[in-house]
C-alpha cells in the first residue's frame, strides 16, 4: 500500500493567513473597525479563533500586517520594490518616481477602502492610531528622511535643512488631498510637488 505524503503544514499556514488577511481586510470596509471582531474574522477565512490568537494578540495587529502585506503585493505587481525609494544620484527624479507609485497604490480600490477605514479609526482610536504610524508610516517616512540625508551628502539639498520637516513638503499635501477630497490626486500633482518643493515658490 502506497503511504499518502503528509500534508505540507507550511503550504496550508500560508493559505490560511492568506484568507484572514483578506476576510480582515474586507470586514474592516464592510462593517468598519469597531464591529470588526477576531471571531468575525475567523469565520469569513473559514479558521478557528484559536489559528488567528496563536498568530496575533489583537485584532489591530492582524488588519496592520494584512495592509503592509497588500502594501507590498500592489509595489510588486507595479514592478516595484516594496517600501524602497531609488537612489539614483537625482533627487527629484526618485522623489518623483516613488510619489507615483504612491497615487497608483492610494488610487487602487483594494487599497483605498482598508486605507481610509484605518485611517479614520486611527483619528479617533489612539492606540490603533499610534501602531498604525508606527508600525506603517514612520517606517516609510524615514526612507525619506535616509534619501534626503544621502542627498545632503552629495550637495544636492542644503547642509542645514531638516530632511523630517522637508519630506513633509511633498508627502503631507498628496495624504490631505487624499484623505480630504480637496483635490484629485495624479502624476502631474506629484511632480509638482516635487518642483516645488525642491525649487521653492521664489522667481528664478
Amino acid at each position: 500500500m502506497v503511504k499518502k505524503p503528509a500534508p505540507d503544514a507550511s503550504r496550508r499556514s500560508e493559505r490560511s493567513r492568506r484568507a484572514i488577511y483578506a476576510a480582515a481586510l474586507a470586514l474592516v470596509v464592510e462593517v468598519g473597525y469597531p464591529k470588526t471582531t477576531v471571531e468575525a474574522i475567523a469565520a469569513r477565512a473559514g479558521v478557528g479563533k484559536q489559528t488567528i490568537y496563536r498568530w496575533w494578540p489583537a485584532k489591530a495587529d492582524v488588519l496592520l500586517e494584512a495592509f503592509l502585506d497588500l502594501a507590498e503585493q500592489a509595489a510588486r505587481e507595479l514592478g516595484q520594490e516594496p517600501y524602497a525609494i531609488p537612489d539614483t544620484g537625482d533627487l527629484a527624479a526618485d522623489l518623483r518616481a516613488v510619489l507615483r507609485a504612491t497615487v497608483d497604490e492610494l488610487l487602487d480600490p483594494r487599497f483605498e477602502a482598508p486605507s481610509r477605514a484605518l485611517a479614520a479609526e486611527g483619528v479617533v482610536n489612539e492606540q490603533l492610531g499610534r501602531e498604525f504610524v508606527a508600525k506603517l508610516l514612520e517606517p516609510q517616512l524615514q526612507l525619506y528622511v535616509d534619501r534626503l540625508r544621502s542627498a545632503q551628502d552629495a550637495g544636492h539639498v542644503r547642509a542645514d535643512v531638516d530632511p523630517r520637516i522637508a519630506l513633509e513638503l511633498f508627502v503631507s499635501p498628496l495624504a490631505q488631498r487624499w484623505l480630504q477630497h480637496t483635490g484629485p490626486i495624479s502624476h502631474a500633482y506629484t511632480d509638482t510637488l516635487v518642483d516645488y518643493a525642491l525649487n521653492g515658490l521664489a522667481p528664478r
